[in-house]
């Protein structure tokens, strides 16, 4: 059962793997090098994903065809999206809280590697309503 407690355990988890990447890879790399190194991270700590996976766009109980991928799903319940900008700009916030939505994800975190601390600067976590009505424990 999905908890709140688990959810944040989970997103420590991510973010220590994407810390690890950070660490290993440095700054200044373009994001799809470090989409590869953050899946290798995940399968080493045996946390389940999915990649660049397809978000189904459903208007009115029609899936309309449309080409939403987010980069990352962790465990089927938390969204993942990966930078590598010199600044977080709004609209990716807004893109990871669609994509939640669409998904139905309690939970998102926005992970930039163009930083010089993941923990301080490089990421930004976002629950929604579905992570409200999870239990706390």
């Amino acid at each position: 059962m999905i908890t709140q407690k688990y959810l944040d355990d989970l997103t420590y988890k991510v973010i220590g793997c994407a810390i690890e990447v950070h660490k290993t890879m440095g700054r200044g790399l373009l994001e799809n090098v470090y989409h590869l190194c953050l899946k290798e991270e995940l399968n080493r700590q045996k946390i389940n994903f999915k990649s660049e996976m397809k978000v189904p766009l459903i208007y009115k109980d029609k899936e309309l065809e449309i080409d939403f991928r987010c980069d990352m799903l962790i465990e089927d319940c938390l969204v993942v999206e990966l930078k590598s900008v010199l600044q977080l700009n709004p609209i990716f916030e807004a893109q990871l809280q669609t994509y939640m939505n669409l998904l139905k994800a309690p939970k998102g975190i926005i992970i930039n590697f163009n930083c010089s601390n993941i923990f301080k600067e490089g990421q930004k976590t976002i629950v929604n309503n579905y992570f409200k009505q999870l239990p706390e424990k």
